[in-house]
């Protein structure tokens, strides 16, 4: 197993991620190649994978660069940044094996030769390889003695913060989901939140070198907005799934039954409360560590009007440009399709790590 490369396997594993992500793009090119009689969905469904794969084996090969020059000193964060990326490239091979075995399943012959069908399942193959290499891997890792002897997460420096990549393809959540919206949101919506918190980091860094802190009003409000708005789309980003929607279910979905009465009267709350948000802004279940209660709280742009001592769980982005090519003025619309895609296994995981949190309460 992995766990043979000791120290050094964070660095191994992130290679491994690198070609697992390569070897996904170039075996997508090589099918488009052997089809060229494919349905012309298909061919924009498999096009749209390349960047996906591309941007994940990037990620991977900036952490590479970073670790190799210094292998016996990496960062206390590196395991913890690898299962991270190793969790989203699970999620986009998961989805990336089902459309492809939809697509040999619902072609005709004469769209895909048997040459492509050969590739096909030969990519299939491979990245089911890689599915149960990671996840074996991640099984070993979260075990409760490998746990025990993790080092404590290490700070982002000031002004590092970075883009996360996706965890599916941009037109995995079609139809609730627009592929176009998800490149503009996640690709330069988002990517400007991260730069707008790097600069305002390392401007308040100068005031303090310096002593000069006449702009210090304007660079605290653009670590408030930029500093919100890229956590709550990293968060956003995880708790939708293409193979979401349902109910909530587990320790999640019996405290949404305790503390609203019933999951319908929940999801009626949350959907109204969206649908009225003044403006950009969102809509978010929260776990309170104080009232041990979750409750429904809405944010004007990222961090206005909302409150503080809480933990968000499952945010929903209702700013403009998460729905208006799809669905222009019509926010309920887009509030009723993207219960379609709601990752509840994810939002049950990030609450049992929430309700472990307690403090007194008032």
């Amino acid at each position: 197993m992995l766990f043979v490369y000791g120290t050094l396997m964070p660095i191994r594993v992130m290679e491994l991620i690198r070609h697992w992500k390569m070897q996904e793009k170039e075996h997508t090119a090589v099918i488009l190649q052997a089809a060229p009689g494919l349905d012309r969905q298909y061919v924009q469904l498999l096009q749209s994978w390349e960047p996906v794969f591309s941007h994940t084996a990037h990620y991977a090969n900036q952490w590479l660069d970073e670790w190799l020059p210094y292998p016996s000193r990496l960062p206390t964060h590196a395991e913890q940044t690898v299962e991270s990326l190793i969790d989203a490239s699970l999620e986009q091979s998961r989805t990336y094996i089902d459309q492809l075995t939809q697509l040999c399943e619902q072609s005709s012959s004469a769209s895909i030769p048997a040459m492509a069908r050969t590739v096909i399942t030969h990519s299939i193959r491979e990245s089911n390889y890689y599915l149960g290499l990671m996840s074996a891997y991640l099984q070993a890792a979260n075990s409760p003695g490998n746990r025990e002897q993790r080092p404590p997460l290490q700070q982002v420096p000031i002004g590092g913060h970075t883009l996360p990549p996706l965890p599916y393809a941009y037109d995995a959540l079609e139809p609730y989901i627009d592929e176009q919206t998800m490149r503009i949101h996640h690709d330069i919506h988002h990517q400007s939140y991260v730069d707008g918190l790097n600069k305002a980091e390392t401007q308040l860094q100068i005031a303090r070198d310096t002593g000069n802190f006449d702009l210090v009003k304007h660079w605290e409000r653009e670590l408030a907005f930029n500093g919100a708005g890229h956590y709550l789309h990293t968060l956003f980003w995880n708790v939708m799934s293409p193979f979401g929607g349902g109910e909530a279910t587990g320790t999640i979905g019996e405290q949404i039954r305790n503390d609203f009465g019933s999951y319908a009267a929940f999801k009626k709350q949350f959907s109204e409360a969206a649908a009225k948000v003044e403006g950009g802004g969102w809509a978010i279940l929260v776990w309170s560590p104080r009232s041990r209660r979750l409750e429904i709280l809405t944010a004007e742009k990222h961090q206005n009007l909302s409150q503080w001592d809480v933990i968000p769980l499952l945010p929903l982005d209702v700013w403009e440009h998460a729905y208006y090519l799809k669905y222009q003025s019509r926010r309920p619309e887009y509030v009723k399709a993207w219960w379609n895609v709601v990752n509840w296994p994810y939002v049950n995981e990030r609450f049992e790590e929430a309700r472990r949190l307690v403090w007194v309460p008032y």
